[in-house]
């Protein structure tokens, strides 16, 4: 069972596996691959497992700080927009 990019897989539950030759050729397609399907890859030489290419993982949550540099701050945001006495208690 191959792939396009000439990936095989020996069972369903077992990770992907590829000859060295078949990786050399394609390169930069399986590492695309790799990255957007989020799998990892063993590369084989005479049948051999030599190396596993995994994808990267993020160093950080992209949820926070993906607003930086997109807000702006004008005034003080620290002080009471009303002085103590003009607040109207009931």
């Amino acid at each position: 069972m191959a792939t396009k990019a000439g990936l095989g897989s020996k069972k369903a539950n077992r990770k992907k596996t590829m000859p060295a030759g078949i990786f050399k050729s394609k390169c930069l397609a399986v590492m695309e691959e790799i990255q957007a399907k989020r799998i990892s890859i063993v590369i084989t030489k005479r049948g051999k497992p030599i190396v596993e290419v995994v994808p990267v993982v993020p160093d950080k949550d992209p949820i926070f700080g993906f607003m930086k540099g997109k807000v702006k701050i004008v005034g003080d945001i620290v002080s009471p927009i009303f002085e103590p006495d003009e607040w109207e208690l009931d």
